[in-house]
């Protein structure tokens, strides 16, 4: 592998409608082997798998840079956390249990929790291998199956941890890799044998896989968009707030769903804040994401790019200031410069009805917008049809507490942000979607209960 921006890697054939059905049947007769094994069994492949990736933890970081334009300092962290995911998962599979209920009479009931069977994961191309590791944990630890179809415009890692479950020891085709855009996932949506279907990626698309999988009454987990707001007080840290906002708008060239790209920033400490915010912008290292010190990548393509260039100039002339970056970026080394580079972007004098402030970005550019008080920055963070994330930072504890639980949003941050712990659940509010990834409770989104009641003397009849 080598850095090749703006050059193409390879090309894929897309799945049509025989490759999926074949991939599907596939997976639906892994799914009765694997379905039937106990979930300590589960555990002990799932573990392996696990094992092979954190041993080959560096070559697929620079497989996944290369496939995404991500800082490979940032890979290797998508990297552990997929680790980190099948091991939790693993760990959870030998403890997966329904319950007793003692009924009167002697008699009893229990549950039974199943797996769903053929499960459909739909990933995004901002964490291609970390999403599928995040959709296939909790799947397989419950005994389903899954076909997985990544981004047209990241293909490649995904492939990889398909060879490595089956390094592992999962059934053939218990995760098959499905190719193509939106006429595969149309065809995986709309399959009579799918079971459910978990996908990540924008609001249109979620709202459209909502429609297909409602006809077959299927099961939907919908991780989408968010224009998510940071809220940074008075009494905060200064220093921590600013790395904060960083973090929670820089990471993956700002590609992040749940980005706190709304600062709000209290009206006392606004003009110290924005300073030290550009000035550490300003300071990061933009080029080859292979390179060691390299902080921000390539934006994914270039239509993407151009899209963003679009709401630095449409936020410009509706009255907000760059106060720094949101132009193209050329790196000095010839070989980088057809990649799709641009600086991070702040922006000051941001109102709340802008497009900018509106409108998911999905880019490198944080707007900064005042507040006076508590109860008017909060007012102001839930209007929106957004509801993945929020963030506070504040040095009050009693405050952050009642702030989050005033935001209306699935995964709120305290005095840290895009802190994504494989062990709590994920996702969001409103139009960002519902069901959750990660934690115990993705559990109850990958499996179903079946009650049986047992009757211990004669039956009570009416007739």
């Amino acid at each position: 592998f080598k850095t090749c921006p703006g050059r193409v890697l390879c090309k894929l054939p897309c799945s049509g409608e025989k490759e999926v059905d074949l991939a599907v049947q596939s997976a639906k007769a892994a799914f009765k082997i694997w379905s039937q094994m106990s979930g300590m069994e589960r555990c002990r492949v799932m573990l392996e798998a696990a094992r092979i990736i954190r041993e080959q933890r560096e070559e697929i970081a620079t497989m996944e840079t290369i496939n995404n334009g991500k800082s490979i300092f940032e890979a290797r962290v998508d990297i552990d956390i997929s680790w980190q995911c099948l091991e939790y998962y693993a760990g959870l599979a030998g403890s997966l249990a329904g319950e007793h209920i003692q009924l009167p009479g002697g008699s009893f009931g229990y549950t039974r929790r199943e797996p769903l069977g053929v499960c459909v994961g739909i990933g995004a191309w901002n964490y291609p291998f970390q999403i599928a590791c995040w959709k296939s944990g909790p799947a397989l630890a419950c005994g389903n199956a899954m076909v997985f179809k990544p981004s047209p415009f990241t293909p490649i890692s995904v492939v990889r941890l398909a060879e490595i479950f089956t390094e592992a020891g999962v059934p053939k085709g218990l995760f098959n890799v499905v190719q193509g855009g939106a006429a595969t996932g149309q065809l995986l949506c709309q399959h009579p044998d799918v079971a459910k279907i978990s996908f990540t990626g924008s609001v249109p698309t979620g709202m459209k896989i909502m429609e297909m999988a409602a006809k077959g009454i299927k099961p939907v987990t919908l991780e989408l968009g968010g224009k998510s707001p940071l809220i940074i007080f008075s009494d905060a840290d200064l220093e921590n707030a600013v790395k904060g906002a960083l973090m929670a708008n820089f990471l993956t060239q700002g590609e992040v769903c749940c980005n706190g790209t709304r600062v709000f920033v209290e009206r006392k400490i606004l003009d110290t804040f924005t300073k030290e915010v550009v000035k550490r912008t300003q300071k990061i290292k933009i080029g080859d994401p292979l390179l060691e010190d390299t902080r921000m990548g390539a934006l994914i393509n270039r239509p993407h790019l151009n899209r963003v260039q679009g709401f630095i100039k449409q936020a410009k002339e509706q009255g907000a200031e760059v106060l720094c970056g949101g132009d193209l970026y050329v790196p000095d080394d010839p070989k980088l410069k057809n990649g799709y580079y641009m600086r991070p972007c702040v922006l000051g004098n941001c109102k709340d009805d802008m497009t900018c402030v509106k409108e998911e970005i999905f880019g490198p550019v944080m707007a900064i917008l005042p507040f006076d008080t508590e109860e008017e920055v909060l007012e102001r963070a839930n209007a929106t049809k957004f509801g993945l994330a929020g963030g506070v930072f504040t040095r009050d504890i009693q405050k952050a507490h009642r702030v989050v639980a005033a935001l209306k949003a699935g995964m709120c941050f305290i005095n840290n942000y895009n802190v994504s712990p494989v062990e709590l659940p994920f996702g969001g509010y409103k139009s960002s979607g519902f069901g959750r990834e990660n934690g115990r409770a993705a559990i109850e989104y990958y499996s179903q209960l079946k009650t049986v009641c047992v009757e211990m003397g004669d039956v009570e009849s009416v007739f």
